[in-house]
């Protein structure tokens, strides 16, 4: 087994599993069934293409916040293409300024295609809705005969560089994980986001089992925790010269 690992961040994300039209929540992290469907985008696989997709839906996954991100709310309005009627109004839910690491364990040869689809994509690729688009590259590496857990807890920290500036780093990190082999699923919880059939015309989500475990901060081999890079650390000393 092996595992590809993604850094999930851009402006907004949205990532429902249980929305109706005139309300559209989001998770407070991504679902396997989003992030499942962004892979499945990027290797060019089709909605209805259920032989394809089954062995991204059973890879196993996992999340970990680096960055909570901030809930927002939208109001949108439409109108009917042919009769111009107004439609309900609708809410849509966002989280801003969150930055995730997403995980998939499974077979290495798949992964390894899966990583080189995200690096040229067939389609592109998008953080729960299409107007949500990342802001850096997604993927982070292929970890050869890992562990999904070990993986999640030793990943560095992947929050952004003004996020650190201005806060406290947390002792620990928060990993959603679905349960592995022969461990124990209790004080665990359900998550109707299992994808079963992406087909626009039937989709459809099955339960799947999710534990909650803190990890300790994460720091790379230097002492640091991500790349220190800000692009807006050129502007900040402007302003402290004028000052």
């Amino acid at each position: 087994m092996s595992v590809l690992a993604l850094r999930l961040a851009g402006p907004l994300q949205s990532w429902g599993a249980a929305s109706r039209f005139t309300r559209r929540t989001t998770e407070s992290a991504p679902t396997k069934s989003g992030v499942v469907g962004l892979l499945a985008s990027a290797a060019g696989i089709d909605r209805d293409d259920e032989t394809r997709l089954a062995p991204l839906a059973a890879l196993r996954f996992g999340v970990r916040i680096d960055q909570p991100g901030t809930r927002i709310r939208d109001f949108q309005t439409a109108h009917h293409a042919v009769t111009e009627a107004s439609m309900p109004l609708s809410e849509r839910f966002y989280l801003a300024d969150a930055v995730f690491v997403a995980a998939v364990e499974g077979d290495h040869a798949l992964l390894t295609n899966l990583r080189d689809a995200l690096r040229t994509p067939a389609y592109p690729p998008f953080l729960g809705r299409r107007s949500c688009p990342p802001t850096e590259p997604l993927c982070l590496d292929l970890y050869k005969g890992a562990r999904l857990e070990d993986v999640l807890a030793n990943v560095p920290w992947q929050a952004s560089a003004w996020y650190r500036k201005r806060r406290q780093a947390p002792q620990n990190l928060v990993v959603l994980r679905e349960i592995g082999a022969g461990e124990s699923a209790r004080n665990a919880d359900v998550l109707r986001d299992q994808p079963v059939s992406f087909d626009a015309a039937h989709r459809r989500h099955a339960l799947r089992t999710v534990i909650s475990d803190p990890v300790p901060l994460p720091i790379a081999a230097d002492g640091s925790s991500t790349d220190d890079h800000d692009p807006f650390d050129a502007l900040a000393a402007l302003e402290e010269e004028s000052d």
